[in-house]
């Protein structure tokens, strides 16, 4: 009975299976050719037993890389040196990846001088911190009418900033909000 069910769970998607099963390797591969790739040995097509007859020789294993190919591409490597350096790959380009935060910071349309200035300050912190900043002006009610107040606005903010961040997007409306995008610039 017991090897029923493991019959009929064969076909299952298992949540637990390792990084192992990513790669076809030695007999699970399927084609007929492949072309091989190894160290020492210059790239050809080869039958799959001349392939794996190869890889033994060399006590390694046959990793299929390319299984989209025509023919397929196989490497002659250690399966588990192999494994453990494309996570390293990976750790590495995920490190690399800069995240970049983006800080918003309202306005209304008559914010007065000095709560510009204190939003202004704000701004440039998030700036020299890296982060992008999206400033808008949030028009409540009937002040959609003061569009051009808004927009004035952040042109000014986009003036008093212009030494340490670039303008990315010129003030747009959406909705009940005008908005601009300002991004730190590069340092040289």
């Amino acid at each position: 009975m017991a090897e029923v069910r493991n019959f009929e769970n064969k076909g299952r998607f298992d949540r637990n299976k390792s990084n192992q099963d990513a790669h076809r390797v030695n007999e699970r591969i399927f084609a007929k050719e492949v072309r091989v790739i190894a160290e020492g040995i210059e790239p050809k097509v080869y039958s799959i037993a001349k392939a794996l007859e190869i890889a033994r020789e060399m006590e390694l294993d046959l990793v299929e890389i390319s299984p989209n190919a025509v023919p397929p591409v196989c490497k002659i490597v250690d399966y588990k040196k192999f494994l453990y350096d494309q996570k390293k790959k990976q750790k590495e380009i995920k490190a690399k990846a800069q995240k970049v935060e983006v800080k918003e910071i309202r306005f209304g349309p008559n914010t007065d001088d000095h709560d510009f200035d204190f939003k202004v300050k704000h701004a440039i912190k998030f700036i020299n911190e890296g982060s992008k900043v999206k400033a808008f002006v949030f028009f409540k009610g009937r002040s959609i009418v003061f569009k051009d107040r808004g927009e004035i606005l952040l042109l000014k903010m986009a003036q008093a900033m212009e030494e340490i961040a670039i303008v990315e997007s010129m003030p747009k409306l959406e909705g009940k909000k005008m908005f601009i995008f300002l991004a730190p610039k590069k340092k040289k």
